[in-house]
């Protein structure tokens, strides 16, 4: 069974304008067989083989003539290499349809899951010839096979798209916590230990493992169910390297590859000059909700929603959610999401930035509290227009908490 994704209308976009999409993110997020979805007739040809690997490796230009176009390459980061041969054939289809007056048709669709390494060398490479399109795991809005769309923090877009709303309770939202959202995972509902097991020892074994010493590899499974107890905290690199033998140096690295494997996003604070109370550590979250109970132990949904954990977990379920809507329009959120926190604890879980605008929210486990708004006013102090806040909750409807802020269910996320 095929779930549609949302990103397919972006894709199908960038397909019309590019010679080239490359498509990047964590491991079974459902690049290859989305892909193949929306381009059955392009021949498929993955690194993963050692045969195609070496031919790409030895000899680009033969590689390409053996495949032809139009062409998708699975695992474009065990070759980079072969971005080099790709943008010169890219070159010379333009060139071509220059002279004939036509358009360079897509060539090639490139995928693979190391986040970084194939943005920088398909930016360094490829500037201009190919699209950039990250893939996360399923959204809400995906598993209910309805049509979503970028979070967008403003009340009446929010009253406006209220009746679909599927009201959710917190024990089911705990539910979907716990399953998170790997594609076969969750369509085929397979063993949960065999299958995260399974996808731990994949990536330790073909992504870390070409980052890091091989004999520190236990070591570096011992890191990530620590780093996923420490979900949606504020990163201490000395703390998190200190519980695993290691020190801050290399939890740094570490941190670099988990969040270039598209495992964590990081959420930077927003500041500027006015205050020197910001605190300017970063916060963390895990992209895959199911991904981190795995790491932490939760061995039932019940369990985990009783948790003192818990508020963590719902925390990090709804940024990643907020996240994936953003993504999946083909958009970045360096420049959307950031957190405040000063040194006097008074912290505002996120900040939407919009045209030099702030969108304060507050997130709430449970119905959100009558105070849930109090930090609000201290983003006043950047001189910049505030908006209405939201306080995301287990509430039922969008209604106001008061003339400053607004309760917003977090089903809301992505509709």
């Amino acid at each position: 069974m095929y779930y549609h994704r949302q990103l397919e209308k972006k894709i199908k976009q960038t397909a019309s304008e590019y010679a080239c999409i490359t498509l990047y993110g964590a491991r079974q997020t459902g690049k290859s067989t989305m892909i193949r979805n929306l381009f059955p007739d392009f021949e498929y040809v993955t690194l993963d083989k050692s045969n195609e690997r070496i031919l790409a490796t030895d000899d680009p230009e033969l590689f390409l003539d053996s495949h032809g176009i139009p062409l998708i390459i699975d695992e474009i980061q065990k070759v980079p290499e072969l971005m080099e041969a790709i943008k010169i054939r890219i070159d010379e289809a333009k060139l071509k349809s220059l002279s004939e007056v036509t358009t360079t048709p897509l060539m090639y669709i490139l995928t693979g899951s190391n986040t970084h390494e194939i943005r920088e060398n398909a930016s360094e490479t490829l500037a201009g010839r190919t699209a950039l399109v990250e893939v996360n795991s399923f959204s809400e809005c995906e598993k209910r096979k309805i049509e979503g769309g970028e979070f967008i923090p403003d009340i009446k877009s929010l009253q406006s798209k209220q009746k679909d709303l599927e009201p959710k309770n917190r024990h089911r939202i705990f539910e979907e916590i716990y399953l998170g959202g790997m594609p076969e995972y969750w369509i085929k509902r397979i063993d949960r230990d065999t299958f995260f097991e399974s996808y731990i020892a994949t990536y330790l074994e073909k992504d870390v493992s070409r980052m890091i010493n091989v004999g520190r590899l236990d070591d570096f499974r011992k890191f990530m169910r620590i780093v996923a107890l420490r979900t949606s905290q504020q990163l201490d690199y000395t703390e998190v390297g200190n519980a695993v033998g290691i020190d801050a140096r290399t939890t740094k690295k570490w941190i670099s590859i988990l969040e270039a494997s598209g495992i964590i996003m990081i959420l930077q604070p927003y500041a500027n000059n006015l205050s020197k109370r910001i605190i300017k550590t970063p916060k963390m979250y895990f992209m895959d909700t199911g991904l981190c109970a795995f790491l932490c132990g939760w061995s039932d949904p019940n369990i985990l929603e009783d948790s003192p954990m818990a508020g963590a977990f719902f925390e990090t379920y709804v940024v990643s959610e907020i996240v994936k809507s953003i993504r999946n329009e083909g958009k970045r959120i360096e420049h959307t999401l950031f957190y405040y926190r000063d040194r006097d604890r008074k912290e505002v879980d996120l900040i939407y930035v919009k045209d030099q605008t702030l969108y304060p929210i507050e997130i709430k486990k449970g119905i959100g509290k009558d105070k849930a708004d109090k930090n609000f006013k201290i983003l006043e102090q950047y001189k910049m227009p505030i908006e209405t806040g939201l306080i995301i909750d287990t509430s039922d409807k969008v209604f106001p908490l008061n003339r400053n802020a607004y309760y917003c269910p977090v089903g809301m996320i992505g509709l």
